[in-house]
């Protein structure tokens, strides 16, 4: 019975922690794609200085550090509009469904996955980034339901004190 209650408690500290299956990004291999970006910047063909920004762009969205987030969004905003094929696009758009859900932005994250799945329906990534950020979403209203019953409490108990 106790093993039960530990994998209870279990679950719901990891769905509040916001265990999702989109994989983290080091800081060394951050530094490495900046490094690839200077490079093609320096004499690179524009195909690849395009994946290298790519890459940093991907790095960036995945990493624990909420000011590399920001960087990859911003990065990515700037070059949505230079998306070539429909296939550049879903994947920008992906990437930043992904720095959105990191930063906590869940609905602006929501809906440029529906874009993506406008593009792509049957994109297992996109559709389990859709379920992380829907998980996201309902641990909120779990949350913030929980935060009111506890204030309610603590209200009510005040009151029948005075």
């Amino acid at each position: 019975m106790a093993a039960k209650i530990g994998q209870f408690f279990n679950s719901v500290g990891s769905f509040f922690k916001g265990d999702d299956r989109i994989p983290w990004c080091d800081p060394d291999i951050i530094l490495g794609c900046e490094r690839d970006v200077a490079e093609a910047a320096n004499g690179g063909s524009d195909e690849l200085k395009s994946e290298s920004i790519m890459r940093l762009s991907w790095a960036l969205v995945h990493s624990r550090r909420e000011e590399d987030v920001q960087r990859g969004i911003a990065m990515l905003e700037a070059s949505l509009t230079n998306s070539s094929t429909t296939l550049q696009q879903r994947e920008k758009l992906y990437l930043l469904a992904v720095g959105y859900y990191r930063s906590g932005e869940y609905s602006k994250s929501w809906q440029l996955v529906q874009r993506c799945l406008e593009i792509a329906p049957d994109w297992r990534q996109a559709l389990t980034l859709k379920k992380a950020v829907e998980d996201g979403v309902i641990g909120i209203g779990i949350a913030a339901t929980a935060v009111g019953l506890v204030a309610g409490g603590i209200a009510a108990a005040l009151a029948r004190k005075k």
